[in-house]
Parts: C-alpha cells; structure tokens; sequence
C-alpha cells in the first residue's frame, strides 16, 4: 500500500476550512456516494477528518488535517491504485482547492 500525501493551501483558518469541509462531504455523499458506496468521515479532531470509501472494488482510507494555511490529505493507495496515483493527486488538487477557494 501506497501513501499519498497532498497539500492544498488556503487562507481561511482551521473553523471556515472545517465549515466547508463539512459542507463539501454533504454534496460528495449526494453526487458520489451511488457510484463509490458509503462514503465513511469521522472528525478526530477539529483539525482531523479521516475518511474511507470503495472505489471499483477497492478499500481507500486517509485523514484530511487541516493547518492554518493548508489542507495536508494523506490517502493510502491500493496496490492497484498507485499507477493512477497523478491522476488522484490531481483530483484531489482541484476538488479540495475548489472547497477552500469557493
């Protein structure tokens, strides 16, 4: 298994950060949830979201931290995964960076 980490920056301090991030999770389970399943997240901490889904037969688990700056996701990969993991990372990049810019 493969861990990837990816950093996205924001300037909304850690309460706005995790008020979109709780927002963004109620529209991922609506759009996303029919083709991955449940879509599993359990705030550790107020700075510490981890979360867990299937994706075509694959378990995925991680943990979203959230810093006064940045967003820090680590993901660990499926075996199988890892050959996509640019693809992930990207992914990541673009939806998270959309939750603390929009």
């Amino acid at each position: 298994m493969k861990t990837l980490e990816v950093t996205v920056p924001h300037s909304l301090g850690v309460e706005a950060a995790h008020e979109r991030l709780d927002a963004a999770l109620v529209r991922a389970r609506s759009e996303y949830e029919q083709q991955v399943g449940p879509i599993d997240a359990n705030w550790e901490a107020a700075d510490r979201l981890q979360v867990g889904f299937t994706s075509m037969g694959m378990q995925f688990n991680g943990q979203i931290e959230i810093l006064p700056n940045a967003l820090t996701v680590k993901l660990d990969l499926p075996m199988m995964a890892s050959m996509f993991a640019g693809q992930i990372r990207e992914g990541i990049e673009q939806r998270l960076g959309g939750v603390v810019r929009g």
